[in-house]
């Protein structure tokens, strides 16, 4: 089976980009040269210096062309310092050999990874808002764009743009801004306006207004809104055709934060895991931390499997993806009277009218079940074709047959299909397909789909990439789960709703699914909660969210515990405005974890600071990064002790006393010390230690556990999780 690729898993382009195989990790190609990105850490704290001129001084000294300027693709010089370029490969070693150069690495293609789901995490018409303050907070989407005339981008009842607004709007042809929409730019084609869906989907989930009356032709009718509904939107389209050119988010990043964005969600990534200095998301993330902007970002699409999450930095908040309590389902009545639940998004109504049902091998006498292209038209005239996912819905549009069974390739997710069509697990359909070769003559009914309470909710998608860190085993990732199953949202009106050509249907609104409709839902609580608490830290606001998250259901046992599919669990909004303790994490402490992961010449181009490394005990390791969760590998079969620093900051009542509750499975013990935290004032913190011992671990067993402060009206709760190697951490 092909690996899955860490891109958008939207079901209104049609299920079948799940199983696109991941691009190989090569840079964009320029004949003999190709595109590298050449980053060179922080800008230097100097008024004369002129960042083009230094980089194409740079170039001058490595190339072998005659003009560096030709070479240059864009500067990096907003924000934090560096360029991208058409480099050979003997230009592109010399320049990684120079001390000035923190790493050079290919320009690669990243892949794109509601009317409900707000109201399930609590958001309604009476929830506490602060909407003047709230109309100060700016999100940046990195995304495909926006479609600017969406009701769900409307201005009306907004004043100015943010007196701390520096952006502007390059929207490019026939793109106007308004004032909710106060800014954009486009790195890739000739405007900003979104024509793939993508980018105004996500934008109007973390910020689109209300809009009342919205559906997919009718199904899951609501108002559509987004989480902070009177915050104003950056857009910065860097995708094109579901491609997105690292060297553009890069730019991209650059660019938003010196705008002044406040907030950046970016539902992109790859299904390769590289180095933090040569991963643009993790570069672009940490320059805006610098400047107290937290970066929301899907985990990917790569799940069930382990090991697959892509964005694994610890200053960015990361997205796992789960099911709200709406489910859309669709049902065929056989003709012998049995009838069989599916899941798809089925708008056609046949009017309960029985068709002919025939199997795709019997329509075709040239090819298989499986092959494109060869129903015959004549054969499925008028009848349902049984054929497996995605070919036999494709084909069976194509050549007009009047609907389609076939098997669902993800069981916990409703594509959206083409024609009048139900997709079933694999037990339900070998059951209409035994049930087709056991009857002469057998028909079917194919009913409209609807809309159902799903009380396993919230459940992680199987398609929700899964940990562990493949960089930083001792930071869980993802960090948090968040609705990303069957969103539907603002979308382009130019956008094909499914994959197949002859679907000529266009819509305002439409369904999607992936991390990539979860990480805007993350980012949308995160404004929320700077509404409330505007001079809190990225790592104060990741921290409510993690720390006061709920459960959400999702495979939990010794092998693959559910922290790789959740995190910290589902997020909760409004418990998150008040989570009464949090972690915080400076600059400065994600310095001395780099100085433990890179070199110290690297790290002090990256910080901007000429301070050496700390020496090798004053180094941060992973574990001892001051996180919201724990995390350790130990030797297996082996006795253990491992101890753990943590610092807590009171933003709850001034006066509270803390108490410590730990919860774990057979197999670990948990000691905290003290057991008891008492605060005298707002912002007062405390330190406390937790040692988790045990005698022996088999190997590749994982025990998870938790630590729970209360104070009687918080519950600040941490996940803990042991894994048994043949190594430690």
């Amino acid at each position: 089976m092909a690996k899955r690729g860490d891109l958008l898993v939207s079901y209104a382009l049609s299920i079948i980009f799940i199983l696109v195989v991941s691009l190989p990790c090569e840079a964009v190609d320029h004949g003999d040269r190709k595109t590298y990105i050449v980053y060179l850490g922080s800008l230097p704290k100097d008024d004369v210096f002129s960042p083009l001129s230094h980089h194409i001084g740079i170039l001058e000294r490595v190339t072998d062309s005659s003009s560096a300027s030709n070479l240059l693709v864009r500067s990096y010089k907003r924000s934090f310092n560096g360029f991208a370029a058409k480099l050979t490969d003997r230009e592109r070693e010399r320049l990684a050999k120079m001390k000035e150069v923190v790493s050079v690495f290919p320009s690669t293609i990243y892949k794109l990874q509601t009317t409900r789901s707000w109201e399930f995490l609590g958001f309604n018409e009476k929830l506490k808002r602060n909407p003047t303050v709230e109309s100060n907070v700016i999100v940046g989407v990195i995304d495909t764009g926006i479609w600017p005339e969406s009701e769900s981008f409307s201005d009306e009842g907004f004043g100015p743009a943010p007196k701390k607004w520096k952006g502007v709007c390059k929207g490019g042809k026939n793109f106007t801004c308004n004032k909710k929409i106060i800014g954009a730019r486009f790195y890739v084609g000739s405007s900003a306006r979104d024509e793939i869906g993508h980018g105004s989907h996500t934008a109007s989930t973390v910020a689109g207004i209300p809009v009342k009356g919205v559906s997919f032709y009718g199904l899951a009718h609501g108002t559509a809104t987004g989480g902070v509904p009177s915050a104003r939107i950056a857009e910065y389209k860097v995708c094109g055709s579901n491609e997105c050119a690292t060297d553009k988010i890069l730019a991209a990043f650059d660019d938003a934060i010196a705008d002044g964005v406040d907030i950046i969600t970016i539902s992109i990534g790859d299904s390769i895991v590289v180095p933090f200095d040569q991963d643009p998301i993790a570069i672009g993330a940490f320059h805006a931390l610098e400047k107290g902007i937290l970066t929301s970002q899907s985990a990917g699409n790569d799940g069930p499997y382990m090991g697959t999450v892509s964005s694994v930095a610890p200053w960015i908040l990361t997205v796992a993806a789960s099911s709200i309590d709406r489910h859309i389902i669709d049902k065929v009545v056989l003709g012998n009277g049995r009838t069989l639940v599916g899941n798809s998004v089925n708008a056609f109504d046949l009017n309960g009218t029985s068709f002919p049902l025939i199997e795709g091998k019997d329509a075709s006498s040239e090819c298989g079940d499986c092959d494109e292209g060869c129903l015959d038209p004549n054969l499925v005239k008028g009848k349902i074709v049984v054929r497996r996912w995605p070919i036999g819905i494709i084909e069976a549009r194509r050549v007009g047959a009047i609907g389609a069974v076939t098997d669902s390739t993800i069981p916990d997710v409703s594509p959206i299909v083409p024609l009048p069509a139900a997709c079933f697990r694999s037990k339900d359909f070998d059951v209409v397909k035994s049930y087709v070769n056991s009857t002469g003559k057998p028909r079917a009914k194919l009913l409209k789909s609807e809309v159902i309470k799903d009380l396993a909710a919230p459940a992680v998608a199987s398609f929700s990439s899964r940990g562990p860190n493949r960089i930083l085993f001792e930071i869980i990732k993802p960090d948090i789960t968040a609705p990303g199953v069957d969103i539907l949202a603002a979308y382009s009106p130019v956008a094909p709703v499914t994959e197949s050509f002859e679907d000529r249907r266009h819509v305002k609104y439409s369904f999607l699914s992936g991390t990539s409709m979860a990480c805007p839902h993350a980012a949308g609580v995160a404004a929320y909660i700077k509404t409330f608490h505007p001079n809190w830290s990225p790592a104060a606001i990741k921290s409510s969210i993690m720390t006061t998250a709920g459960p959400a259901n999702g495979t939990d046992d010794s092998y693959t515990p559910g922290v790789f599919s959740y995190g910290s669990g589902q997020i909760n909004p409004l418990k998150a405005l008040n989570p009464g303790l949090v972690y915080e994490t400076s600059k400065d402490d994600y310095i001395k974890l780099l100085c433990s992961i890179l070199d110290e010449s690297k790290v002090r181009l990256i910080s901007g600071d000429k301070r050496p490394c700390p020496a090798k005990n004053d180094k941060i390791s992973a574990k001892d990064l001051n996180y919201p969760s724990m995390a350790v590998n130990i030797l297996a079969e082996t006795s253990f002790s491992i101890q753990f620093q943590r610092t807590v900051k009171n933003v709850g009542h001034a006066n509270s006393i803390y108490k410590a509750k730990t919860i774990s499975k057979p197999g670990i013990n948990i000691k905290v010390v003290p057991q008891v935290l008492s605060f005298k004032s707002l912002n007062e913190k405390k330190t406390f230690n937790l040692t988790v011992f045990g005698r022996s671990i088999p190997l590749l067993t994982r025990v998870s556990a938790s630590l729970v402060w209360t104070d009687g009206t918080h519950s600040v709760r941490s996940p803990i999780l042991v894994s048994a190697t043949n190594y430690s951490s």
